[in-house]
């Protein structure tokens, strides 16, 4: 996915540009994830709310990537099965 590796690299503003074209649960705990980068978290907190994860027992900024990429297994795994 280009935001998460757009936040690997530490290009936040492009992250952002990508991710508030979408309106998901996993876009908005994404678009949270790039406000965690920012360092505004209030918007952080506020998108991990929309997206009905806990924003106070997130982890790191990597922590949150890896485990973003882990939440998004089951649903390639999902499309791939329907192909």
């Amino acid at each position: 996915m280009q935001v998460v590796q757009h936040l690997r690299a530490n290009a936040w503003t492009q992250a952002h540009d990508l991710v508030q074209r979408e309106a998901s649960a996993m876009a908005n705990w994404l678009h949270g994830i790039v406000h965690i980068q920012e360092g505004d978290l209030e918007d952080a907190q506020y998108w991990y709310e929309q997206a009905g994860q806990h924003f106070r027992s997130r982890g790191t900024l990597a922590e949150e990537l890896v485990r973003f990429e882990q939440a998004l297994l089951p649903q390639a795994d999902q499309a791939g099965r329907l192909a």
